[in-house]
């Protein structure tokens, strides 16, 4: 009887391909939606959306930004992006970017292993420390952020065309200290 190999892994992270931009655009769209509907102005959210197209994140994987993709049975499901920090302050430091997930992912479990995974890439590149920036009125991204044992390091704003959008910053010290 001829078997042939199965592979047991329904749940994995992987560097993002260029297969993947149809993916992480959905991911993106349907997160942003779960979480902003009602938090930013309709017409600035829609605008705000349409500017992570499929080709936007071609470019991006392209230009060498490093994104893990969370895939479950075959599927992308979520995704995080992360590099060295931005955030003035936080020098020396790595930042997650983004960290999204599908809305029927969510709550399960998949986002810490996705933040812990992109920690750990960050660690290997000899950044220090981590932050965040979250959108201060998501409260249950804050709370997600505070459940890692994020502590609230600063406050930040982005100007939109329908006004400001109040940030809050996250930080974790580096683990080896």
């Amino acid at each position: 009887m001829y078997l042939q190999h199965m592979s047991t892994e329904l749940i994995g992270l992987r560097p993002a391909l260029s297969g993947d931009c149809e993916q992480l655009a959905l991911i993106r769209d349907e997160a942003w939606l779960g979480a902003y509907r009602g938090l930013i102005d309709g017409i600035e959210l829609e605008k705000l959306i349409v500017r992570r197209s499929p080709a936007w994140w071609q470019s991006a994987i392209a230009r060498g930004v490093k994104i893990l993709v969370l895939e479950i049975a075959g599927e992308a499901a979520g995704y995080a992006s992360y590099g060295t920090c931005r955030i003035a302050g936080h020098r020396g430091a790595g930042e997650i970017y983004e960290l999204y997930l599908r809305p029927s992912h969510q709550g399960l479990g998949f986002g810490r292993r996705v933040f812990e995974a992109a920690r750990t890439e960050l660690e290997a590149l000899g950044l220090e420390g981590l932050a965040v920036q979250v959108l201060t009125a998501n409260e249950p991204a804050c709370a997600f952020y505070e459940a890692l044992g994020g502590k609230l390091s600063g406050k930040s704003e982005m100007r939109t065309e329908a006004g400001k959008l109040h940030l809050s910053i996250y930080g974790w010290p580096c683990r080896s200290s």
